[in-house]
């Protein structure tokens, strides 16, 4: 289970006192969704069946069983695939980040970057089509899907490069695209992505495990829907990038490539009602809904009254904060949307659009912003929380703000606001000790963010 450094509350007196009790209700998030434990829960097996939400496989009607994947969690959801199917497991290719692995004896782990792919992704990603080509109608293919999963899987299109790539997704990024945006695009310069990981397994039965990072878990979208069906198609990448300006900007490869695809000239992603997808099993075994329901609960069994307003939020992140700081003072003036001592939840992922060369993610971003829009106010305290414990290119998960967060800051030299005007928020945070820290979680869906209000 990922706990928070304890250094954030090992303080004295009720600074330190509501931060263990903030503390304690973040890391009840991050244990409902423990991938290891997600995998035992939603796959059981006796004897010979093995069961994933309601669907039962006769393992001694496989000739082989291969698993797959990518993600931020697939070290924890490998072991726990390996403690239940032991030596019934042929081979198996999962990538994960760098720094997430984990033993395993019949999975091989590969490490790759994220957020920007690189050739250790690439190389990931050719080991996994080398075990599909082994997969007939005979076959189980296991697949293990999480967050991250989009950048740690990189197969381009003949003719695209990872320099390409890695070009385009620092543009989007950059530009504040969303990663449902990202992904539409990505998938269209990829032979995994798209369904197209589920029509390489040569007919084989596909079941794949889920843990969402997307709002909403729409399963096209989480890391790109290796196995699922796509609605968007090589037009609607090309919209996307004339929508943030990029479509001259981008790779001559990749605008070519689109091109050709919305022209016609190259084969769609997988669409609803492919052929391929008809023996293809996809669930969601954990997700943001089910992090922000287990810190509600956690928050009301001490004593807040607790309001989980969303697992759909997005936008930009200084604007978010500003909502969620008005939450705030409308409980200390009149009581509502909930009476004080008040806990006001929300699930999902912000973005952030780059203006300066600091250092940051968008979690920390929307405390900043809190920050400033908190100054003086007493009593309330607001957390923002990158469940995979990396907020942006940080090795921060997050941060938390509170009324004299400023104040604080102004005594050690630091300026909120040139912070948040040049996307600074790490140095910020980092000098006052209230960067939310966690090391690697291995699970990824979404982002927490919490307003107390005393």
């Amino acid at each position: 289970m990922a706990h928070l450094d304890a250094s954030l509350y090992d303080q004295p007196g009720l600074r330190g006192e509501r931060r263990r009790q903030v503390a304690r209700i973040l890391e009840a998030a991050l244990a409902a969704v423990d991938p290891a434990q997600a995998v035992r829960r939603a796959l059981t097996r006796e004897g010979s069946i093995l069961t994933l939400a309601g669907q039962q496989y006769n393992l001694d009607e496989f000739e082989h069983i291969y698993v797959v994947g990518a993600g931020k969690a697939g070290a924890p959801m490998a072991m726990a695939l390996e403690e239940l199917l032991g030596e019934r497991i042929t081979a198996g290719s999962v990538t994960v980040k760098y720094g997430h692995t984990a033993p395993t004896r019949r999975i091989k782990l590969m490490e790759a970057g994220h957020p920007m792919p690189d050739a250790a992704g690439v190389r990931g990603a050719a080991a996994i089509e080398e075990l599909l080509s082994r997969a007939t109608a005979r076959d189980l293919v296991l697949v293990l899907i999480s967050g991250g999963g989009s950048a740690l899987l990189p197969a381009p299109l003949p003719g695209i490069t990872l320099a390409d790539l890695q070009a385009l997704t620092s543009q989007l990024l950059s530009v504040g695209a969303t990663i449902t945006e990202v992904n539409s695009i990505r998938k269209h310069l990829d032979t995994l992505k798209g369904g197209r990981l589920a029509a390489r397994a040569n007919g084989a039965r596909v079941a794949a495990l889920i843990l969402s990072d997307i709002v909403g878990n729409p399963l096209e979208m989480i890391a790109s829907g290796p196995t699922a069906a796509d609605a968007t198609t090589y037009a609607d990448a090309l919209t996307l990038l004339e929508r943030y300006q990029l479509r001259h900007l981008a790779p001559h490869a990749i605008r070519g490539a689109l091109e050709r695809g919305a022209r016609g000239e190259l084969a769609e992603t997988l669409k609803p009602g492919a052929h391929e997808l008809a023996r293809v099993q996809n669930v969601i075994i954990a997700s943001n809904a089910i992090a922000a329901s287990a810190a509600e609960d956690a928050a009301r069994l001490m004593g807040f009254n607790t309001l989980l307003l969303t697992t759909y939020l997005e936008g930009e992140a200084r604007e978010a904060a500003r909502v969620l700081v008005g939450l705030a003072k409308e409980v200390l003036a009149s009581g509502r949307p909930v009476a004080r001592p008040a806990c006001i939840l929300c699930g999902g992922e912000t973005t952030v659009t780059l203006r300066g060369n600091g250092r940051g993610g968008r979690n920390q971003e929307l405390a900043l912003a809190a920050a400033i829009a908190l100054r003086g106010i007493d009593n309330v305290m607001l957390a923002a929380l990158a469940t995979d414990g990396s907020d942006g290119p940080t090795d921060a998960a997050g941060a938390l703000a509170e009324g004299d967060t400023l104040e604080r800051a102004q005594a050690l030299g630091q300026d909120a606001h040139a912070s948040l005007l040049h996307n600074d928020s790490y140095t910020f945070f980092s000098a006052l000790g209230d960067l939310l820290l966690t090391g690697p979680t291995n699970t990824n869906v979404n982002d927490l963010i919490g307003i107390w209000i005393w």
